[in-house]
């Protein structure tokens, strides 16, 4: 969490706060001696709520004011809509792979299998060799699913992690991440097994990889993780190898998304430490 601002006066944080989490602004409060911390839980907001920081120093509204207009304001129905909770769990990148995931499952189940399996699968037509003439092939397996519950369960892992990742870090960062870590683990599991693989679990082991090592021992970092989550994940990863399970799992895609995502963990860690030593010299 980071700290937006600070005072004493406890109506005025009161208000603040209020028009923090009607503008959807994800913030708390904590105690400091006397002074009550407005604290913003997710970085990725934190352009808005400067704005609306900007604002509020510029234009402070008058408390009685303020309680009247929060009493005159229509009673909205308990719980915001669901796609507004989804919305403020992810970005533009999140949306988007998540979008063509469900598009690609309705052409591969319902509108054009073959054709769809065809196009995206990692070397064209099951050929043995790499078709570097069609780079796509590289990234697109993860678009193919061959189950509901397949398909179910990749979902929201990648809603929940890189949702998580894409607000915290931004578009780019998520971005990138997806597209190292999809390469990455669709090339060895392609090596392992062949071409005909899909599924997004090999990004998700990425995406978990790099929020284990750029929230480690950061107990407040928008990345930290339940240690039953950690210990699920693990554990799953680990049954693939084992012949208990009752579905095919692409062992080698988790386990080198795994580690192609503490990699990049460990890189974007280093370049917040690298930025955090600059801020101090000046």
């Amino acid at each position: 969490m980071k700290k937006l601002f600070s005072s004493t006066d406890p109506q005025q944080i009161a208000m603040l706060q209020q028009i923090m989490q009607r503008s959807g602004v994800p913030v708390t409060v904590v105690e400091r001696g006397s002074a009550l911390e407005l604290m913003l839980i997710q970085p990725g907001y934190e352009p808005v709520a400067k704005e609306i920081i900007r604002e509020f120093k510029a234009n402070p509204p008058n408390l009685d004011d303020f309680i009247h207009q929060q009493n005159a304001q229509p009673k909205q129905p308990q719980g915001p809509a669901l796609w507004k909770i989804l919305a403020r769990q992810a970005g533009i990148v999140t949306f988007i792979v998540f979008l063509a995931v469900m598009i690609t499952a309705l052409m591969q189940w319902l509108i054009a299998p073959t054709e769809t399996i065809s196009q995206l699968i990692f070397t064209p037509r099951g050929v043995p060799e790499l078709s570097f003439n069609q780079p796509w092939r590289f990234i697109t397996p993860v678009l193919l699913h061959f189950s509901a519950t397949h398909l179910v369960f990749n979902l929201f892992w990648w809603w929940y992690l890189g949702g998580r990742t894409e607000l915290a870090y931004g578009s780019g960062v998520l971005a990138a991440v997806t597209i190292i870590t999809a390469v990455v683990s669709n090339y060895f599991q392609w090596a392992s097994s062949g071409p005909l693989f899909g599924g997004l679990s090999g990004v998700v082991y990425g995406l978990l990889g790099f929020a284990m090592v750029a929230a480690w021992k950061k107990p407040t970092h928008p990345l930290s993780l339940p240690p039953f989550l950690l210990i699920f994940m693990i554990g799953w990863l680990l049954l693939g190898y084992t012949d208990i399970l009752w579905v095919n799992v692409a062992n080698e895609a988790h386990a080198v998304g795994l580690i192609s995502g503490i990699v990049l963990g460990f890189i974007i860690r280093f370049r917040d430490q690298q930025k955090t030593r600059s801020s101090r010299r000046f």
